[in-house]
């Protein structure tokens, strides 16, 4: 899947196997803005198993301006109970620097929103540092609103690991 847009020699394209290293090196990008690269331990590996094996767990797309890589999204289906139908809960997305201000990202962000009016979701949801000004207030200027009253909740690691241990059965 190759798709141009508006943007001219701007295309959003689908992520294949063989981009699994650029992938990751995106994530380490995104990681590295967020003053959290310290947490990324995927692999060129993990990627190739968890979004390109038979049991995928996510979709990327690819943004490329003049063919050279960009940009990209990580997105996946989530649920809601309330509405009885899916979303897309989009993980990541990033435009590397010196591409920002151009609306490339914002074009990303509509595909995948045009993707959830296709597939029948009735919301697409991620989240967003408290510090990131800059993209707060471009996701404010497209109408998404804050979940007030929502606190996001991870269990993971060692945690995870040890209340796992709590399931009993018989």
């Amino acid at each position: 899947m190759k798709i141009d847009t508006d943007i001219k020699n701007f295309i959003i394209r689908a992520a294949t196997v063989e981009d699994c290293t650029l992938i990751l090196d995106f994530i380490r990008e995104l990681a590295e803005y967020e003053k959290l690269l310290h947490e990324v331990t995927a692999t060129t590996e993990a990627l190739k198993e968890t979004l390109f094996s038979d049991n995928r767990y996510a979709e990327v797309i690819i943004g490329e301006y003049d063919a050279k890589p960009i940009g990209y999204a990580l997105f996946f289906n989530n649920f809601s109970t309330f509405t009885g139908r899916p979303g897309i809960y989009l993980e990541d997305i990033y435009v590397q620097p010196e591409m920002r201000g151009k609306g490339m990202g914002k074009c990303i962000l509509a595909y995948i929103a045009k993707l959830a009016v296709q597939r029948n979701c009735t919301r697409v949801e991620w989240s967003v540092l408290d510090w990131n000004t800059p993209s707060i207030e471009f996701y404010r200027s497209i109408g998404a609103i804050t979940m007030e009253g929502w606190t996001v909740q991870r269990l993971h690691g060692e945690a995870l690991q040890n209340f796992a241990t709590e399931f009993k059965n018989t």
